[in-house]
């Protein structure tokens, strides 16, 4: 299990990592954090899928075709634990080295979407001290730390939920030749 989970962990973090280098390169630049967001949450739908991958092929090549829910959320556990350590290691690096003004201009796209909604000056207002607040938080990297992991490993538990759900199997399924 542990090589499978490594391997698959590994490959989902890779994916998740990449992708999220590239969109915020992309979206940083153009300020378009809304495409942002759907992109890296589409990028980690994706990593994560690596998580039925291994389940079914732990399931199937290394126990016999059964596996219990319990021992194949596991397995999906653990792939979103490395997946995202990878991603938040990742945004780590990207953050510090590369957009360390990501938190001015997020804010400044926050502040100027709820202008834009037409909402009273107390509601920018509280905006603008609520991003005022992030960014405090945000100068601190054990904050930057816990807020990543917040974004991505909700998504991997739910699809290592689904996934467990699936593809548990009690028996092994009955293996018919033709002779």
């Amino acid at each position: 299990m542990k090589k499978n989970v490594l391997v698959f962990g590994t490959i989902g973090g890779l994916i998740v990592a990449a992708m999220m280098f590239y969109s915020t390169g992309k979206y940083c630049a153009t300020g378009d954090f809304e495409g942002g967001m759907i992109y890296g949450y589409t990028a980690m739908i994706l990593a994560f899928s690596m998580i039925f991958v291994a389940v079914k092929n732990f399931r199937d090549k290394y126990n016999n075709g059964v596996l219990n829910f319990g021992k194949a959320f596991k397995i999906g556990f653990y792939i979103t634990l490395i997946a995202s350590t990878i991603y938040v290691i990742s945004w780590l690096i990207n953050y510090y080295c590369f957009i360390p003004d990501f938190m001015d201009k997020y804010s400044m796209h926050m502040i100027a979407k709820v202008k834009a909604s037409g909402v009273s000056a107390a509601e920018v207002s509280k905006e603008i001290t609520s991003m005022d607040k992030m960014k405090e938080m945000y100068k601190n990297p054990l904050f930057v730390i816990l807020f990543t992991y917040l974004e991505i490993l909700p998504v991997g538990l739910v699809v290592a939920l689904i996934s467990a759900g699936i593809l548990k199997r009690k028996t092994a399924k009955a293996v018919t030749t033709n002779s």
